[in-house]
């Protein structure tokens, strides 16, 4: 018989615990990850410029009532 298709299981009474710290400690590395993003994100310039991008758009269009564009024109 190939041993590579051998199945060897090793059990010790701390098997469960290890487990439970290794994937506690995987996800609170992916939370930390995903925190990290959202954070860059939310630091990010492409959010601001795409909705500037965004109300040219609209009131080049017309999409806009000509109050809503006078008002964000005007500086307050």
């Amino acid at each position: 018989m190939n041993h590579q298709y051998t199945r060897r299981e090793v059990f010790c009474g701390n098997t469960c615990h290890d487990l439970t710290c290794f994937w506690e400690r995987e996800i609170r590395k992916q939370m930390w990850r995903r925190q990290s993003e959202e954070h860059r994100l939310g630091r990010s310039a492409l959010r601001k410029l795409r909705e500037e991008w965004r109300q040219k758009l609209e009131s080049k269009l017309g999409l806009r009532s000509p109050e809503q564009t006078e008002k964000r024109q005007s500086p307050s």
